[in-house]
């Protein structure tokens, strides 16, 4: 009998008992579905926070803030530079007006659906091109708010994790009231958490002057954007600088889910350990309750190796029953449930949805796999090494 013949047989044979032994099999299975759906969970967070980041932006818009500002909180541009900006070549142009909306970023004091703690939820002050800007954005509940006026329109994913935002209510922030009068969505990206009004009323309420934080800014195509920026940075009436909207979002998801999908494989990590254990022990008791059985076989002539990977492979299966078992539920459980959480460069609320991808799924099989291999790597090598004669002294 060839070595592959053999290790079908014995490896066969082993799976066919594994109902025998279901209840330490389960404490494996479990054990390893635990581990990935923490592992597919929590990425699931990071991936979720990362998307809407990243669907924010476009590669034909720039955004321009003031030289040395790492985000929009720490910006700050006047109406003279507003001005020159809207003439600089590459800008989209609308007759004679330039497809752009200088806008202003304030944080205001909300609190979350289900609690009484207040979020920093994002006011945008914004210009009436600003609709043009986001070819993206829509209404989809109510009417645009009329500039000049108290009125805002609230993004979806603000009405869905905020109190008091639904179409027809009042926001009360310091001595200033808004009507909402809309609710609106950007296919899911950032902006969608964020309440828009008309600038220069917010410039009023907050005592800005006629200043703003940032300008958005539609360029004639994606390659326009170095024609765009190389003319304001040589430009020594402004003291700006243009990064592409997609760089700029990028870049502020980074730090945030670095942080995430740290604390995820470590966790992960550190329950792997324990799922490594339960698996060792669920296949050295496989080892132990069939010592004779493989004994026997080893006896018969079955040589050493097809014993080991049929061990393995048994430990690898079970692990592949948990990791997919864990997989599943990670994604019911998980995938598109709505949240939000702190953009820590701007200190505003971000809310997005978990996305279980593929990716992840697979990541996570790929875990449950490894966790298996380790696992059934001990108990394998001591089932080769069982001395035959006192094994058959068992029977």
């Amino acid at each position: 009998m060839n070595f592959i013949s053999q290790t079908f047989a014995v490896t066969m044979l082993n799976l066919r008992t594994i109902p025998q032994r279901l209840g330490s099999s389960g404490v494996a299975i479990v054990g390893i579905a635990g581990v990935v759906i923490v592992l597919v969970s929590v990425l699931s967070i990071a991936q979720g926070f990362s998307a809407a980041m990243e669907q924010t932006g476009s590669e034909s818009r720039a955004l321009v803030m003031r030289s040395g500002a790492d985000s929009e909180m720490t910006s700050g541009l006047s109406a003279p530079e507003i001005d020159i900006i809207k003439q600089a070549p590459g800008l989209r142009r609308d007759g004679q007006a330039g497809v752009a909306s200088a806008e202003l970023y304030v944080i205001i004091d909300i609190p979350k659906i289900g609690t009484n703690s207040p979020a920093n939820v994002p006011m945008r002050g914004v210009e009436p091109m600003a609709p043009t800007v986001r070819d993206e954005f829509s209404i989809v509940q109510g009417r645009m708010f009329q500039f000049g006026t108290n009125e805002v329109v609230v993004g979806r994913g603000a009405v869905a994790n905020f109190q008091g935002l639904s179409v027809g209510s009042t926001i009360h922030s310091g001595q200033d009231t808004w009507q909402v009068v809309g609710m609106f969505e950007t296919d899911g990206s950032i902006a969608e958490t964020e309440i828009w009004c008309d600038s220069r009323v917010l410039q009023g309420a907050y005592r800005r002057g006629n200043t703003y934080q940032t300008l958005l800014a539609r360029l004639d195509s994606s390659q326009s954007f170095d024609t765009f920026r190389d003319w304001l940075t040589a430009n020594p009436q402004v003291n700006v600088q243009v990064r592409r909207e997609t760089e700029y979002y990028a870049q502020q998801s980074r730090a945030l889910s670095t942080l995430i999908r740290t604390v995820g494989f470590g966790i992960a990590a550190l329950m792997g350990i324990g799922a490594v254990f339960g698996a060792i022990l669920t296949m050295y008791t496989a080892v132990s309750t069939r010592s004779r059985e493989i004994a026997t076989l080893r006896a018969l002539g079955f040589n050493t190796t097809s014993v080991v990977v049929s061990v393995l492979t048994e430990s690898i299966a079970l692990a592949a029953i948990g990791g997919a078992i864990g997989g599943v539920l990670a994604y019911v459980a998980f995938n598109g449930y709505q949240t939000s959480t702190m953009n820590f460069s701007t200190f505003s609320q971000v809310a997005f949805a978990f996305q279980v991808t593929p990716r992840l799924l697979g990541m996570g099989l790929t875990y449950a796999l490894l966790m298996g291999l380790i696992g059934g790597l001990f108990p394998a090598l001591r089932a080769a090494r069982l001395p035959i004669p006192s094994a058959l002294r068992e029977l």
